[in-house]
């Protein structure tokens, strides 16, 4: 089992945060002297998961062919970089990038940057295991019609693009139950979130059934994903005297341990999967639950990639 973390790299030493949306973004090359630095990192850290930022997509822009040929020795050395140290990159686009939008000129710019980072995967040569994953979209007050739009948009992708795409329960408008509806209709593998499923599920699914469903989808040579937080518990604005309670929808700093071994228990039995851990201190979080499973739950610590 991979543990893995999302963008942001907090223990390497003079790592650019990430750029906000509207910013300029620095060239092509740039973020893959980055990226060669981020791959560096996880395998002095052991950690074999990452999500990759879409800004790195983003940056090749108009003319994108002739920018991975441009880099191609770049990307070369990055490939190999990244398949000695066996490591799974991804992708997970904003939710602007929304294949069911009422919109064509929307629906026509999701499009282009999943081309992109579908043509960004091939470039480094990632099997695939390496996926982008997607949420549903908007609903628009019609849910059946908003599940029926994304599968014949998703239907209508180029074959590379199609390939790569995984599609993630959300806690706000599409529950497991509406993934698997999707599923059914076209193919498309699911990730299973665990707080999600806690937060929308009218349905009523137990979390083993989901998670044993959702595996279950993905191709016989590839092992699935899953994405695993724990829920902020902590106020904010103690120091102003402003308090804000948690909303419970977003994640936590670290990941709870014991939720996290509860999780494993219950996944006992089912195919071996790999981690995303979505805690908002991304790396540190993975290094912090590797201890505390070392602690709290030995016997599960071979599991570990």
């Amino acid at each position: 089992m991979r543990l893995g973390f999302p963008v942001r790299v907090y223990g390497l030493p003079g790592a650019p945060p990430p750029t906000r949306a509207g910013a300029d973004l620095p060239p092509f090359g740039g973020h893959l002297a980055h990226l060669r630095d981020v791959v560096g990192y996880l395998a002095a850290r052991r950690i074999s998961m990452y999500r990759l930022s879409t800004r790195l997509a983003e940056t090749l822009a108009e003319g994108w062919p002739a920018s991975l040929t441009a880099h191609r020795g770049e990307l070369d050395v990055l490939a190999e970089s990244i398949a000695s140290h066996n490591l799974r990159l991804s992708f997970h686009p904003h939710g602007a990038v929304a294949l069911n939008a009422l919109h064509e000129e929307q629906v026509h710019r999701a499009v282009g940057s999943l081309v992109l980072m579908a043509a960004l995967l091939d470039a480094l040569a990632l099997p695939a295991a390496s996926v982008i994953v997607l949420h549903v979209g908007g609903v628009y007050g019609d849910v059946p019609s908003a599940r029926d739009r994304f599968v014949r948009r998703y239907e209508a992708l180029p074959p590379e693009v199609r390939r790569r795409l995984v599609l993630e329960n959300d806690d706000r408008r599409f529950s497991h139950t509406d993934v698997r509806c999707i599923h059914e209709a076209c193919g498309i593998p699911l990730v299973f979130d665990n707080l999600h499923h806690r937060i929308l599920n009218p349905e009523g699914v137990p979390m083993r059934e989901a998670l044993a469903y959702s595996l279950g989808t993905w191709p016989t040579e590839v092992t699935p994903k899953v994405h695993f937080c724990s829920a902020r518990t902590e106020a904010r604005g103690l120091a102003t005297g402003r308090l804000q309670v948690p909303r419970w929808t977003e994640h936590s700093d670290f990941c709870n341990p014991f939720e996290f071994i509860e999780f494993l228990a219950l996944a006992e039995g089912l195919p071996p999967f790999d981690v995303m851990l979505e805690a908002k201190a991304r790396d540190v979080a993975v290094l912090k639950l590797r201890e505390d499973l070392a602690r709290f739950a030995p016997e599960h610590t071979p599991r570990l990639a």
